[in-house]
């Protein structure tokens, strides 16, 4: 049996079922008679806010830490402590403090996680150029042909680049590898935390005969009722099934995921993937309905949309208004921009009819915007009737962003950030 110990990265040959490491005496092994064999990855960080969050803050190492809004809010992510106690993503907060009252419950801090990110990947990268990011703690790695690079096979180069991240970041991860992207990123839950897990060709039908329908990509809550009541439960259930019947049944995806049951994936490790959509959102601590105080809780997400698109070197053609009424009913109001824009100002003026219709006396939880339809940012705004108004706009932007960069995001602020004073009845 092929083995790999995980502290010392030695490779080796042992009978089934070794438990320690011959050369180390560690019992993190990883065996697998493919172990050599295979090359695509998954890598996902461990309940990474979270975990960035314990890194800077050793007195929580041990706490139940839940990163998310107030009560009205939502967990965003909680560490394996908080979920001993059934806390997961997207569960309401007031839930979430109901299942753990003891919890720590801090703000995100998005500019934190993604500098982290960043470092991640920049690891990454040093192992293989064939990386695909998937979300800001999770990539798709393709390691074929770097055994004589790295002196190792892909698991070897895998065990050691968990341990650098580990050592160098102070944070874990998780790995799945197999011989494609689907059951790569399957694998990588099956351990976790600090898991590295293999699906080998061999094994991976009967790996997936008795697995839920809804470990498929693409499966979610309706497509699974539906299969559901088809008779479909498991993926073996679906892999009976002929191909030209799934399509008759559930259209173009019908053919997917027949090749997904039966463990094939063709998709290739993409190393860039174009951004679809910029967004930002914030859920009330209580419902509004005032469209002045809408307004202005509006206002900076534009902001910070609109420095998203400028690190990203983009302008956007189009924009969306996201409401969340008090009965939990999302709507979305979306409008093609005159020209091209990055700024705030241009974002928010473009939705402010749109929440102007719908905030009629209708209370609302959560208010946000997105910004979508890309081209590159020298397209932004040219100049207007009033010649270089744009570009001193433009201008006086970018020197509020050095300033803000430099001495915080409070240094400066628009009167419409202000909250609006109540109004007279």
């Amino acid at each position: 049996m092929r083995a790999l110990c995980r502290e010392c990265a030695r490779e080796f040959v042992s009978p089934s079922g070794a438990r320690r490491c011959p050369h180390c005496a560690s019992p993190r092994l990883v065996e697998h008679p493919e172990l050599a064999e295979l090359s695509i990855a998954h890598v996902d960080c461990d309940a990474f806010y979270a975990a960035i969050e314990k890194r800077d803050d050793p007195a929580l190492m041990q706490r139940p830490v839940i990163v998310g809004g107030g009560r009205r809010g939502v967990v965003m992510a909680c560490c394996y402590v908080a979920r001993r106690y059934g806390i997961r993503s997207a569960m309401p907060m007031f839930k979430a403090l109901e299942l753990c009252p003891d919890a720590v419950v801090l703000r995100p801090d998005m500019e934190k996680y993604a500098a982290a990110g960043r470092e991640v990947r920049a690891l990454l990268l040093e192992v293989t150029p064939l990386m695909e990011p998937l979300s800001i703690d999770e990539a798709f790695l393709d390691l074929s042909g770097t055994a004589a690079l790295h002196h190792g096979s892909p698991a070897r180069t895998l065990a050691v680049l968990a341990r650098r991240i580990e050592r160098e970041l102070g944070i874990t991860v998780s790995v799945g590898l197999s011989y494609n992207k689907f059951l790569a990123k399957i694998a990588s839950d099956l351990d976790k935390p600090r898991g590295f897990a293999v699906i080998g060709r061999a094994d991976a039908l009967d790996f997936l005969e008795d697995k839920p329908v809804r470990l498929l990509w693409g499966v979610g809550q309706v497509l699974q009722k539906r299969l559901n009541r088809d008779g479909v439960t498991t993926i073996g259930d679906l892999r009976r099934f002929p191909e030209a019947e799934l399509v008759a049944r559930y259209g173009a995806i019908g053919r997917r995921l027949k090749h997904f049951a039966m463990a094939r994936d063709d998709r290739a490790v993409t190393p860039s993937r174009p951004v679809r959509s910029i967004s930002a959102e914030t859920t009330f601590e209580r419902d509004i309905a005032d469209v002045h105080e809408l307004k202005s809780r509006l206002w900076p997400l534009c902001e910070r949309v609109a420095r998203r698109l400028k690190r990203a070197g983009l302008s956007a053609q189009g924009v969306t208004l996201k409401l969340k009424d008090a009965e939990f009913k999302v709507l979305t109001r979306s409008r093609r921009l005159h020209a091209p824009t990055r700024r705030a100002e241009a974002l928010f003026d473009a939705v402010l009819p749109s929440l102007a219709r719908e905030a009629k006396g209708r209370r609302f939880r959560l208010i946000g915007i997105g910004a979508r339809d890309f081209v590159a940012e020298d397209a932004a705004e040219a100049p207007d009737l009033f010649g270089e108004a744009a570009s001193r706009r433009e201008g006086l932007d970018l020197v509020v962003d050095a300033i803000r960069a430099r001495f915080g995001e409070k240094a400066l602020a628009k009167g419409r950030t202000l909250a609006p004073k109540p109004r007279p009845k």
